[in-house]
């Protein structure tokens, strides 16, 4: 590391502790921002200060956040989300499509709805974009998070969340679609007039391995009103003609 003068140092721990930011003091007095950072903790253990990143996750401050919001990105979590969580690195993170580039976006921004301070990335894999934001407060707000698979483990939603549930099943619903669901046009055919002809209609799906969130999916849609079957013991199915129209109107396809 360069030596700098006990005077430039004294400077620089005197601008931080007013609050300048370490840019901005590396900047005003030309030191590189690693050296001003490695002041500012030398500075803090002489104190006997211990930091703590900013945060405004709800769970700890108490703060208002956005819900409608939080109910979509629980559904993306608990569909095709987890969390990263170990020592000096933890995140969370959704798997999106990459050509579905309105879902990334959607997926990013109620991140930073949710919790605007943490950073949110883009990474890119093949076909894929995992949407992750940095902040370990995300299993404040994400409860069900444990070891192994989701389907592996027991998955209930604490009040506060069933809360918002309630109050925004839409909400939930499109994130649950958007992350493990699908619309899709189905064909069968029909004898009309003697003749057979080819019949086509929509549907959706929704498909995971874990018993505890089907029953949260179903159990949101039978709370507005969305007449749903069970196909396979992984798969609901939404085909109604009133229920495709009510899940058009608030979910509608991955785009």
């Amino acid at each position: 590391m360069e030596q700098h003068s006990p005077s430039i140092r004294a400077q620089a721990v005197a601008l931080m502790r007013q609050g300048v930011p370490n840019r901005t003091v590396a900047a005003r007095l030309n030191v590189p921002r690693g050296t001003v950072g490695w002041w500012r903790s030398e500075d803090r253990k002489l104190r006997g200060e211990t930091y703590e990143k900013p945060t405004d996750c709800p769970h700890c401050t108490g703060i208002e956040f956005d819900r409608v919001a939080y109910a979509y990105l629980l559904g993306l979590y608990l569909g095709d989300g987890h969390i990263v969580s170990r020592h000096k690195q933890h995140h969370l993170s959704v798997f999106c499509n990459a050509t579905q580039t309105g879902l990334i976006a959607a997926a990013e921004d109620a991140m930073r709805k949710v919790m605007p301070l943490p950073s949110v990335r883009q990474r890119y894999t093949p076909g894929c974009i995992e949407v992750k934001s940095y902040s370990k407060h995300w299993l404040c707000l994400f409860p069900q998070h444990g070891p192994g698979k989701k389907h592996d483990r027991r998955i209930a939603l604490e009040p506060w969340q069933q809360d918002i549930v309630d109050a925004h099943p839409w909400e939930f619903i499109r994130g649950l679609i958007h992350s493990d669901g699908c619309r899709t046009t189905n064909w069968t055919t029909r004898l009309i007039a003697g003749e057979r002809k080819r019949y086509e209609y929509p549907r959706y799906f929704f498909t995971n391995t874990s018993d505890d969130i089907l029953r949260l999916f179903t159990d949101t849609l039978d709370q507005v009103g969305i007449e749903w079957r069970q196909a396979n013991s992984s798969n609901i199915s939404i085909a109604r003609r009133a229920s495709v129209a009510l899940m058009d109107t608030h979910v509608g396809p991955k785009y």
